[in-house]
């Protein structure tokens, strides 16, 4: 096991919630196949703020990930 498994687990729940939010846009399609478009443009409303954070989340995890990896040490005869 790593020392620090923050990365790990950072990717692991985005995972998580990736799945989910797709999950749900299955869900929010059957359902609006079916006629409640009330509940699926909800549905769709809530999906669109998880697409809007994506980009963020992953940018702010890979800053995470950088700062959790030690930096190399320099070798002093270089």
């Amino acid at each position: 096991m790593p020392d620090d498994p923050s990365p790990a687990l950072l990717y692991r729940i985005n995972q998580n919630i990736t799945a989910l939010g797709s999950a749900v846009e299955e869900i929010g399609i059957w359902i609006d196949q079916r006629g409640s478009t009330e509940t699926s443009s909800r549905i769709n409303a809530h999906l669109q703020v998880l697409e809007g954070n994506t980009d963020a989340i992953a940018e702010l995890m890979a800053d995470l990930i950088a700062r959790l990896r030690p930096e190399k040490e320099e070798d002093p005869e270089d």
